[in-house]
């Protein structure tokens, strides 16, 4: 039986509120880990052609700033990012329901921060609208463990994949031979610790 695997042509990848503010409430995993997973997500996006959306939640308030790094990643996805002003699940924001079917990509690669609460919700939404997805739980995290396991349990529980940065970057390559896998290479090597 042939595996119904993720591939650069059917999938967009979106960043849930990868911001100073959000970051800084992970008690789940290593900040500085997740940080470098989400930018390894969003190189990979632009470096395989594949949508990439990145939304904030009032950047103004406590959430903060999205992370700076993007703007050099991906400087015309940080300029046109969804700038949610208050609603909890991203997916009821008209202008992100609206970039994520602009996409036009059935599979959605979803990390956010926090999990618990940016990750859940949109997940939820995507998969009931016909998605299917994966949520990358080590580009995101959540105040506590066991609000992350939760998370990350009822996320799968509905119907989401859970992976890891790795696991999606490779199944993404496909193979380390193809045009795919010879550009995620340097992006993978950028995750293995030294």
């Amino acid at each position: 039986m042939a595996l119904n695997l993720f591939t650069p042509e059917n999938t967009a990848v979106v960043l849930i509120d990868h911001q100073a503010g959000t970051v800084g409430w992970v008690r789940s995993t290593d900040r500085d880990e997740l940080k470098a997973n989400a930018f390894a997500l969003a190189k990979a996006a632009k470096a395989l052609d594949m949508p990439l959306i990145l939304t904030t939640s009032l950047e103004e308030h406590a959430q903060g700033q999205i992370l700076p790094e993007f703007a050099e990643i991906a400087p015309d996805e940080y300029a046109n990012r969804i700038r949610r002003q208050g609603v909890v699940n991203a997916w009821d924001d008209p202008a992100f329901a609206a970039a994520v079917k602009d996409a036009g990509r059935r599979d959605l690669v979803i990390a956010g921060v926090t999990n618990d609460v940016c990750t859940v919700y949109p997940t939820l939404s995507a998969l009931q609208d016909g998605h299917r997805v994966q949520v990358v739980a080590d580009a995101g995290g959540s105040p506590s463990r066991l609000a992350d396991d939760l998370a990350l349990r009822r996320m799968e529980k509905a119907g989401a994949g859970l992976a890891s940065t790795n696991m999606i970057l490779t199944e993404l390559a496909g193979s380390w031979t193809s045009p795919s896998g010879q550009k995620l290479i340097p992006i993978v090597g950028e995750l293995i610790p030294a």
